[in-house]
């Protein structure tokens, strides 16, 4: 790496663990410290701008395209660079955090793309974090076994990593006096050590980027990549990155976002659950932005129709894939529920492909089966269908806002399931599960971050009171601590207090749950 010396050093502040010196060398600790010297201020920007345009937005100005880029939007001639090395299909993709279990399955799952999550489905201890780098480092070096008691070796799904997003940050590490941004230290640490062996390999670096909010905040992550390959001697247009439009005003800034990235995008996703947390909390103030149930939120609703078509439509006009939302049921062992969740997710994948996205997401590697086949059925031998266009699509601001039309008051049933999910998934975060099934279904971050601002915004909007959310909360605190007799029932429904039954509605609720449970310095370790 041949880069100017740096004023300060990226200090480790955690204590040391098995194996972290293969992950905290110097050299790899001075590229973080690069990145986080060049860019740590505009993060703060970033979450700055944040924070006006969500007080912006409260005060009522409108949210539509934007004026100053309509050029840029009727500008037909560009498009983003051609699909890299392994993206060319991907029809079907696997998330999961990346501990050895999950490191394995997904790569013998028979997914075409596995998403290395540090984010929604990774509770953030120091451990998960250098572990999880660990376990990537092992399944590129081969160090992890891929191959069955019978001889058989799987074909490995192409590794994309999911960083943590801009607004958290590492509090075990230290530059310049300040935790290093998080999303630097989970992109930087795996490319430094994986970047060239993943070309190696015949792939190269790939990334997934969570809850942005604007063209600027991809323009950031353009300006990571550029620096970090001229550090490495690595070609530029190397990197290749998917954005999740999980964000509401994202979602206006589609082309805006593919443009910033264009020589490093591998097209867009629809982050389905986190977009519907958006929208509760950019609007959660309005009474026309109320949403019944989560459950009874498809993605048949008008408003969200909208939102998948226009990415699917902005993507193929840009050459980049669109690939569709999560498929979060988990096969159980009853026949009838079994069956029952293979239906549901069959519905939504022939839906995705038939609207034209070019792969999907599941949580389970039982799914996998079901959205290739369904996804082969529209393919056959193509490997996307970025040729479908999509001209016939027009959407507005207005339709991306149409919530009103599927409003309705919340059940009971649903006021506890909301409860409950949040709850329970709170316990298990803290005590290091990111993702975690609940009820049928793989609950992550995401979820939670849904249940509990639903009934933030029921609450705010007197459509529940809060005697009865109160008396579910007694309820579904005590029966988690006959569940799990081990739960910290009390540190659970603190955090559940604090995000869910505050006056004002925090913007995520990983920050303070990893401020005050997560951080493990080391002399609180000795």
């Amino acid at each position: 790496m041949s880069t100017s010396a740096l004023t300060h050093r990226v200090r480790v502040l955690a204590a040391p663990g098995d194996r972290h010196e293969e992950i905290l060398t110097p050299a790899a600790l001075d590229f973080v410290g690069h990145l986080a010297a060049a860019f740590g201020e505009r993060r703060l920007d970033v979450l700055r701008e944040r924070r006006r345009q969500a007080i912006r937005l409260a005060a009522g100005s409108p949210l539509d395209f934007r004026l100053t880029t309509s050029a840029l939007r009727a500008d037909r001639s560009w498009r983003v660079a051609a699909p890299a090395p392994g993206l060319t299909d991907r029809r079907v993709e696997i998330t999961g955090p990346p501990d050895r279990r999950m490191t394995v399955n997904a790569l013998n799952s028979g997914a075409h793309v596995w998403m290395a999550d540090f984010e929604d489905a990774t509770s953030p201890t120091w451990e998960h974090v250098i572990g999880g780098q660990l376990n990537l480092l092992d399944a590129i070096e081969r160090r992890i076994d891929f191959t069955t008691e019978a001889g058989k070796e799987y074909r490995l799904a192409t590794v994309m990593v999911r960083p943590r997003g801009w607004h958290l940050d590492e509090e075990h590490l230290e530059f310049d006096g300040r935790p290093v941004p998080a999303s630097l230290v989970d992109f930087g640490l795996y490319f430094f050590h994986c970047a060239q062996r993943q070309i190696d390999a015949g792939h190269g670096p790939y990334f997934y980027l969570p809850k942005l909010e604007n063209r600027g905040e991809a323009r950031l992550w353009n300006d990571v990549f550029v620096l970090a390959q001229e550090l490495l001697g690595i070609p530029r247009g190397t990197v290749r990155a998917t954005v999740l439009i999980e964000t509401i005003t994202a979602a206006v800034e589609m082309e805006e976002i593919l443009y910033e990235l264009r020589e490093h995008s591998a097209g867009l996703n629809a982050g389905r659950w986190d977009y519907l947390f958006s929208l509760i909390k950019t609007f959660g103030h309005r009474t026309d932005f109320l949403l019944p149930d989560r459950a009874k939120v498809t993605m048949t609703a008008p408003f969200l129709r909208a939102y998948t078509e226009l990415l699917v439509r902005t993507c193929h006009r840009r050459g980049a894939h669109a690939i569709g939302g999560m498929a979060a049921q988990v096969p159980g062992t009853d026949r009838a529920a079994h069956e029952a969740a293979l239906a549901t997710v069959r519905l939504d994948k022939e839906r995705e492909a038939e609207d034209g996205f070019d792969g999907s997401w599941v949580a389970h590697p039982g799914l996998v089966p079901v959205c290739r086949e369904v996804f082969d059925g529209v393919l056959g031998d193509r490997p996307h269908q970025i040729e479908r266009t999509r001209d016939d699509v027009e959407v507005t601001a207005a339709d991306l806002l149409s919530v009103r039309r599927i409003s309705g008051p919340p059940t009971p049933e649903g006021l506890r399931t909301n409860i409950a999910v949040a709850l329970r998934y709170f316990d298990a975060w803290l005590r290091g599960s990111g993702a975690v099934a609940l009820y049928g279904l793989m609950e992550d971050a995401a979820t939670a971050e849904i249940a509990r601002a639903q009934i933030w915004q029921w609450l705010r909007h007197r459509v529940v009171d809060r005697e009865t959310v109160l008396r579910m909360l007694d309820e579904e605190s005590a029966a988690l601590g006959a569940e799990y007799p081990w739960a910290d029932v009390d540190a659970v429904r603190a955090l559940f207090e604090r995000t869910a039954l505050a006056r004002e509605l925090p913007a995520f609720f990983t920050p303070d749950a990893y401020t005050r449970h997560l951080i493990r310095p080391a002399e609180a370790q000795s």
